[in-house]
């Protein structure tokens, strides 16, 4: 067993295999995801468990160099914006149409799926390197 770190498997292999600019998503329940692109569903109820509460886990064992969010979350969702830019810790969040995160959803490693309920709450996370 695992003594430290992300103790989902599917999750740690896919960070594990990540290479430079390789993505991976984190969505909220609703987020349609492409058939061709590995799904890791850890949605259990609405709201558990929460975007910010995965985001967080896996920045601690992922290297992100940048990371992409829908414009329109700063209109729908202003409060959760903050927070999710709050937990990234100066990676830089660009923001693209909504659209175009989705489509950048099938260019993804893996979309991992939790229970949130909030408005646009989606992030692509952009893999870097720690040399």
């Amino acid at each position: 067993m695992k003594k430290i770190g992300i103790i989902n498997s599917e999750i740690s292999e896919v960070i594990s295999k990540l290479g430079h600019t390789d993505t991976i998503v984190i969505c909220d329940s609703g987020l349609p995801i492409p058939d061709h692109v590995r799904r890791i569903d850890l949605a259990l109820k609405q709201g558990v468990p929460s975007l910010l509460e995965t985001l967080s886990t896996v920045l601690e064992e992922m290297e992100v160099e940048a990371a992409f969010v829908a414009d329109e979350m700063e209109r729908a969702s202003p409060q959760f914006k903050r927070e999710l830019e709050a937990v990234m810790k100066g990676v830089p969040v660009r923001t693209v149409s909504h659209e175009q995160l989705k489509r950048l959803t099938h260019e993804a490693k893996a979309v991992i799926r939790t229970g949130e309920f909030t408005p646009y709450a989606n992030i692509v996370l952009q893999a870097g390197v720690i040399f």
